[in-house]
């Protein structure tokens, strides 16, 4: 198992990436070459011939004295030191950039001069003019091996006639071989060098390039490091098998999401059973079910809510999990986030005992006005006001709904009393109920259910339902639409569905929509009435009754709402 925290990546990645590799000895004298000065290179380019020159006047002095009497041989070692000294004289820097091409020139005529004056016993000395012919074709210039062939023709043919050898015999041969071996030597090394000058541009090229992006990569580092430190967000990445890979310091820093880290089990049982609760905070989450796991088989989830750490200090997290797959020879994994969201479900808890709170207490006395009500409606002598006391009636009658309401979306569940009832019944009760307000907004309203379509539920929470679903098709419509009401039987289930023609949802508003007190942009736009709870009661209704709801919707085409309900 790999564990380490999320530090000092950036600083590693940078160490790692420009540890330098030893250089070899080629890379070395290329370096030093580089650095020298004009002169200095010619130097240097001369000091083969100069070496070699000298070792054939100590091979001379032992071997063969007398060719160091003869006047020509001492008039040709002359001529190389004159040579010699050209190259430590001249300032080079300042003449153009090929004058230096005289001086293998020259080489070649000395060598040619040398061979003639020692005689048969130096024609060995042909082999030096490789050295002023490769010195001259190793250049960039493409004209330099055309003087390096012209060269090797004047060190033959100059000092042979010079000399007055006549071209016949083995001087002829040499006067043809030697230049056309030099030839090729010429143009091999200006090829050779040339395609070594190209790679190295290349490889200098890429080096600078990666270098670059080297840099990059470490200043991107250097920046997640930074988020990732700054960010109260725990981050947790795990591999395949569900191992840590790395945590940021807010994972670490937490004590009990650093338990959870601690007890990452190489099958990506990480906190291992019973640290974890589910969304009851009384369930432990099965080894399966924990977010490393999942996270390690592949599966994607966003903002579920964990609680960890003992029973009087629960936390609550809101987990997310995102894979990512293998890549340059690494395997694949996933990132993790914990989001404490404590403060914020205390908040919320806070808010619904409240509204729970005052709704009870809002309840009371409205049960108690519309008891009178009803008590002064049934007394005679109030004709004159009768009217007046209906209205009255009427708004107690909806405040109450709404309180009544309220305390089933704080609680999160409804009282019903289930009997036997036919769906399609109170779907037809309900549309015809509806009709007269749909018929005033110029709508159109249409039923077409199976009859009967028995089930066991309550009666009036689904008539509630239907209540709440027909007033936002009504609401929401413009004028001549068409809002159509259907009931199935499907299977074991009873599915009903309410579609309208209205101005629609947008993808962000149809995820909220069952929120409580959610209200869309255009509701809020054009002060259309609610309160934003008709959607979540009814969610509460039909999940009390082991059913389901959904809504689609596309914005200027409609909104269809689904409930499904167990069938008798």
């Amino acid at each position: 198992m790999v564990t380490k925290e999320w530090q000092g990546t950036a600083e590693g990645a940078a160490h790692a990436g420009r540890a330098p590799a030893q250089p070899v000895v080629s890379d070395r004298l290329d370096g030093l070459f580089g650095g020298l000065s004009a002169r200095k290179r010619v130097i240097a380019s001369q000091l083969p011939v100069s070496m070699t020159i000298l070792l054939v006047v100590l091979a001379a002095a032992i071997f063969s004295p007398e060719t160091l009497a003869n006047n020509l041989f001492l008039a040709a070692l002359l001529f190389h030191v004159a040579i010699a000294v050209a190259c430590i004289a001249t300032p080079w820097g300042r003449l153009p950039m090929g004058a230096f091409a005289v001086i293998p020139l020259l080489d070649c005529v000395a060598i040619g001069f040398t061979r003639e004056a020692g005689g048969p016993a130096f024609s060995v000395l042909s082999m030096m003019l490789v050295f002023p012919v490769i010195w001259l074709s190793a250049q960039v210039r493409p004209y330099m091996p055309v003087l390096a062939i012209s060269g090797t023709i004047l060190g033959v043919v100059v000092p042979a006639a010079l000399h007055g050898s006549p071209p016949a015999g083995g001087s002829m041969i040499r006067t043809l071989i030697l230049p056309l071996v030099m030839s090729v030597i010429a143009v091999t090394a200006h090829v050779v060098a040339t395609t070594i000058r190209r790679q190295r541009m290349t490889l200098i090229e890429n080096e600078h390039e990666m270098a670059r992006t080297l840099d990059e990569s470490v200043r991107r580092q250097c920046l997640l490091d930074a988020v990732l430190k700054a960010v109260g967000v725990g981050v947790w990445v795990v591999d395949a098998k569900g191992n840590t890979v790395l945590a940021n310091r807010a994972m670490r820093s937490d004590p009990v999401l650093a338990d959870v880290i601690g007890s990452t089990g190489g099958s990506g049982a990480a906190g291992g059973p019973g640290l974890l609760m589910s969304a009851d905070r009384s369930t432990p989450v099965m080894l399966h079910q924990l977010p490393a796991a999942r996270a390690a088989a592949g599966e994607a989830f966003t903002d579920e809510l964990y609680w960890a750490g003992p029973a009087d200090r629960q936390r609550a997290y809101s987990v997310s999990s995102q894979s990512f797959p293998p890549s340059g020879g690494q395997e694949g994994g996933a990132v993790i986030t914990f989001v404490d969201v404590t403060s914020l479900i205390n908040a919320l808890a806070a808010k619904d005992n409240f509204v729970a709170t005052v709704s009870h207490e809002l309840r009371t006395p409205l049960t108690s006005i519309l008891g009178y009500l009803e008590l002064v409606l049934d007394e005679p002598g109030h004709e004159e006001i009768q009217e007046e006391l209906l209205v009255v009636r009427r708004n107690a009658g909806h405040l109450l709904n709404l309180v009544n309401d309220l305390i089933a979306v704080a609680s999160e569940r409804v009282d019903l009393s289930l009997e036997e009832t036919d769906l399609a019944r109170l779907l037809a009760v309900e549309v015809d109920a509806a009709l007269p307000k749909a018929a005033s907004s110029g709508l159109q309203l249409a039923l077409d259910a199976e009859q009967p379509l028995p089930g066991r539920m309550d009666p009036k929470r689904i008539g509630q339902v239907i209540q709440n679903l027909l007033s936002n098709a009504i609401k929401y419509s413009p004028d001549g639409g068409l809002i159509t009401v259907t009931g199935r039987r499907r299977d074991a289930e009873l599915v009903c569905t309410i579609s309208d023609t209205g101005s629609g949802m947008t993808g962000e508003e149809q995820e909220q929509a069952f929120t409580k007190f959610f209200r869309s942009a255009r509701s809020r736009e054009t002060a259309i009435p609610g309160a934003g709870l008709g959607l979540s009661v009814s969610k509460t209704i039909i999940e009390g009754h082991g059913g389901s709801i959904t809504l689609d919707s596309e914005p200027g085409v409609g909104t269809t709402v689904t409930f499904i309900l167990p069938a008798s």
